[in-house]
């Protein structure tokens, strides 16, 4: 495996688990202008691995809305699941590193408590049908987030030794995003606040891999009228591409940046780069205001 190195690659990598709502609207402006205000690379990817959770036609929503926006990435869309054989390599990678193990637990065995105690990691259990674990050090992980200020974890005393494959063969999310991050030549992470807390993860596992460290920008979250994040879970409303050019204006809007003249998106967004200030963009990791 190669790395693609860049001045600057950001990267817009929505999972289809749903179709995208506003709060990943505001995600692929801020992640696109902000690469593109400072001449660099924007790529997309398509985080498929949870095959179980994809909805049907969300893939097919993504790719329309990105066409209905008028985003213009740098490279062909990759998709996850067409990767797996480069995931596993990784795992080999990290076996023969000794920092992974066959972990037999279930949900019902480890019950409410949400900190891995190592239970299976002495075992030697063999890799087939079971979940495979990465180990942790007791060691302090920080880091600087352009938004969200200065973040600390220990994994070993917040998280334990955390799942990278489960047991019915789904490749993690922390995996597959550290692998695809490093082999796109990804420099810079713009994504939402409900990420924060597994940079950690990420960081510690590229570390261990050899890979170089990111820079992080964690965008707060526009919230529904339950004050609840918009998600697919919390059934936010998806994108409705003909009102494109209203829906990019609020986006923009909602992520403090100047306002632009209400055209088509491409044109929108041109000028959107050129003011582009991620120093107006609210604080916290929450928007006011209520979003559908």
């Amino acid at each position: 495996m190669s790395e693609i190195v860049a001045a600057y690659t950001g990267r817009f990598a929505p999972s289809p688990t749903g179709p995208l709502h506003f709060g990943s609207l505001m995600t692929a402006v801020a992640s696109y202008c902000e690469a593109k205000a400072q001449h660099g690379r924007w790529l997309v990817r398509i985080e498929d691995t949870d095959i179980p959770r994809i909805y049907p036609n969300s893939i097919e929503h993504i790719l329309t809305c990105l066409d209905a926006f008028e985003f213009e990435w740098d490279a062909p869309i990759i998709f996850q699941q067409q990767r797996l054989d480069l995931y596993q390599q990784v795992l080999d990678q990290l076996a023969e590193l000794q920092l992974i193990y066959a972990c037999q637990c279930t949900r019902k065995m480890l019950g409410s408590n949400h900190i891995y105690a190592g239970t299976c990691q002495n075992l030697a259990l063999p890799f087939d049908d079971q979940a495979i674990r990465f180990k942790v050090n007791d060691q302090v992980i920080g880091f600087e987030d352009a938004l969200q200020g200065q973040q600390c974890s220990n994994l070993a005393v917040e998280l334990g030794d955390f799942v990278l494959k489960r047991r019915d063969g789904i490749i993690n999310y922390q995996l597959a995003v550290v692998v695809d991050d490093f082999l796109q030549g990804i420099t810079h992470v713009v994504r939402g606040a409900d990420l924060l807390d597994n940079t950690a993860r990420q960081i510690y596992l590229g570390q261990q891999l050899g890979y170089p460290r990111l820079d992080y920008m964690h965008l707060p979250l526009a919230m529904n009228d339950q004050g609840q994040k918009l998600s697919k879970q919390n059934l936010a409303h998806a994108l409705e591409i003909q009102y494109a050019p209203l829906l990019l204006q609020q986006a923009l809007n909602a992520l403090g940046q100047a306002a632009v003249e209400q055209d088509r998106p491409r044109s929108m967004l041109a000028q959107a780069i050129a003011q582009w200030d991620r120093t107006r963009i609210p604080t916290g990791t929450q928007i006011k205001g209520i979003f559908q």
